[in-house]
C-alpha cells in the first residue's frame, strides 16, 4: 500500500507556471506506475500525465502536451508535474495517483491509490 500527499497548487495568471509535487510513503514506490489526474467542476476526473516505474516514455494528454512535464525520483519517493504556459482551462483539482501496474496507466480506473488533491486556479 502507498500513501500520497500532493503539494504546490495555487493561483496563477494565464501564461504562468506552477510545479506540483507528490510525496509517497512505502518501500515499493518504484514498482508503481504513477500519474497526475485532474477534475474540473462539473467534469469527470481525467488523466493529465502518467509515468512508468523507471520514468521512461511518459504519457501526456493531448490538451497539455508540450506544456507539462511529469517526472519521478524513486530514490526520494517523489513525483512532480511542471506546468508551464498555463491556461484558464487548466483550472482543476489535481490528484497524484498510484497504480500497481508498473507501466503508465492512462485511465483513472487503473489507479488504486490517490492523494487528497491540490487546487490549481489559472486566472485569465
Amino acid at each position: 500500500q502507498v500513501q500520497l500527499v500532493e503539494s504546490g497548487g495555487g493561483l496563477v495568471q494565464a501564461g504562468g507556471s506552477l510545479s506540483l509535487s507528490c510525496a509517497a510513503s512505502g518501500r515499493t514506490f518504484s514498482s508503481y506506475g504513477m500519474g497526475w489526474l485532474r477534475q474540473a467542476p462539473g467534469k469527470d476526473r481525467a488523466i493529465v500525465a502518467a509515468i512508468n516505474w523507471d520514468g521512461r516514455n511518459p504519457y501526456y494528454a493531448v490538451s497539455i502536451k508540450g506544456r507539462f512535464t511529469i517526472s519521478r525520483d524513486n530514490a526520494r519517493n517523489t513525483m512532480s508535474l511542471q506546468m508551464n504556459s498555463l491556461k484558464p482551462e487548466d483550472t482543476a483539482v489535481y490528484y497524484c495517483a498510484a497504480s500497481p501496474n508498473s507501466g503508465w496507466v492512462s485511465s483513472p480506473e487503473g489507479y488504486n491509490y490517490w492523494g487528497q488533491g491540490t487546487q490549481v486556479t489559472v486566472s485569465s
